[in-house]
């Protein structure tokens, strides 16, 4: 039987190349599930911690994973190369994951005080609340911290702290402009810092002109 010349392309590898996701991509336009099976392979851990960074639940993070990727192979014959693959991906994602916020009742932001009372320690360590989840992606309580952002806040702290996403990647990805990025940022670290002082906390969460500092990153 011959081999299938797709999976070749995907498999094949020269001395420090392997295929991009763009030509997986056109490969997969071409109608061939095997190439949009690949990308689907490479990115769909991604996708679900950025959903889960997001969402605050597994369950929600795999249903818009998988809305995603489904979202994704619908619209393939719209991708025109514009973006990179990856850029492409992520904002089908997020634009998953606000619909589902919107859908889902507004977490209370008394679940804040919960949060305070169980890891007053991860706040008085001397880390944001980012870095802590990024030290343990585990501390579901954390993330709930983060998740009384606003959406759009919030999917930049995100896409920042979790995805470790450049400026330039996030503006792609989201779509809007990269000064929009630094000030959202700046605006989503300010809002952290007073909404853990307000609840009676004094955290060393990095000042709102981190986010100035990070824009050399």
């Amino acid at each position: 039987m011959t081999a299938n010349p797709a999976l070749k392309m995907i498999q094949a590898t020269t001395a420090n190349t392997i295929a991009t996701d763009e030509q997986i991509l056109e490969e997969a336009r071409t109608g061939n599930r095997n190439a949009f099976g690949e990308l689907v392979r490479r990115w769909e851990r991604r996708i679900f911690a950025l959903s889960y960074g997001m969402l605050g639940s597994v369950e929600d993070a795999r249903d818009a994973t998988q809305e995603t990727f489904f979202a994704a192979y619908r619209n393939i014959g719209n991708f025109r190369g514009e973006a990179r693959v990856s850029s492409w991906l992520h904002r089908i994602a997020v634009n998953q994951c606000i619909t589902r916020t919107r859908r889902n009742k507004a977490r209370p932001e008394v679940e804040l005080e919960t949060v305070l009372e169980n890891h007053e320690h991860e706040f008085a360590s001397g880390n944001s609340p980012a870095s802590n989840v990024e030290q343990d992606e585990r501390s579901n309580d954390v993330r709930a911290a983060i998740a009384t952002l606003p959406v759009e806040l919030r999917q930049i702290v995100v896409m920042k702290e979790f995805e470790e996403m450049t400026f330039q990647e996030i503006s792609n990805a989201l779509d809007v402009p990269l000064s929009t990025v630094k000030s959202r940022l700046y605006t989503a670290l300010k809002q952290l810092r007073m909404k853990l002082a307000r609840h009676g906390e004094s955290p060393n969460v990095p000042p709102a002109e981190h986010a100035e500092k990070v824009a050399a990153r």
